[in-house]
């Protein structure tokens, strides 16, 4: 039988003490960040975000959850101009599309990949509702937008000039399971943005 000297009980024992008590603080945090609102969870609310943001992000409460009943796939499709002056229209590409690639079939998928232009256009239409939304919050939201939706396209051919881009979303209801009455219609609805300008500050640092 192996007999461990003093030290060595010591680092061991202390090193477990520390593993258990971040595990311990950790799962804390957690659940703080998921219960209802309280004393604790306002005052701690930066650090809790700390801990939280952005790797083990939820969309729901412990005890009231809402998962997502949608799916939700943005497109996007850009206008060049040559030196000529003329002006081609490209076809609709999906980034969802993109992303859904990049995370099926990745153990250890990014977080880039599954949640920043979800949650960008969840910003942009928190933002903008029925009537035309102003202020700083929406002009972020489709600047936000914009820029992830041109680094995910990649720079222009060189003869041509990137002179604006269209967004569009499709969002269809996810259909019941089999065994419920319930009827949804899981037909696509279409929102197609107008045409944003890009100039020069919006492909700033993005390549």
């Amino acid at each position: 039988m192996r007999t461990w000297s003093t030290p060595a009980l010591v680092v061991l024992c202390g090193t477990g003490a520390v593993l258990l008590g971040g595990t311990a603080l950790f799962l804390a945090a957690l659940f703080l960040h998921s219960a209802p609102s309280n004393a604790l969870s306002q005052r701690y609310r930066t650090e809790l975000d700390a801990v939280v943001y952005p790797e083990f992000e939820q969309n729901w409460r412990l005890f009231a959850p809402n998962p997502l009943q949608q799916n939700v796939a943005v497109d996007v499709r850009v206008q060049t101009i040559a030196a000529d002056g003329t002006v081609t229209t490209g076809e609709w590409g999906g980034l969802t599309a993109g992303d859904i690639e990049a995370v099926r079939g990745n153990p250890a998928p990014s977080h880039v990949d599954q949640n920043l232009l979800r949650r960008a256009w969840d910003f942009y239409e928190a933002t903008h509702g029925e009537q035309e939304s102003t202020g700083a919050r929406p002009r972020l939201a489709e600047q936000y937008l914009k820029r992830i939706a041109l680094q995910r396209l990649g720079p222009p051919a060189p003869e041509k000039r990137l002179f604006q881009l269209q967004l569009r979303s499709s969002t269809s209801e996810l259909a019941p399971p089999a065994w419920s009455r319930e009827q949804v219609d899981t037909a696509p609805k279409y929102r197609e943005l107008a045409w944003w300008p890009v100039d020069e500050a919006d492909l700033r640092g993005l390549w």
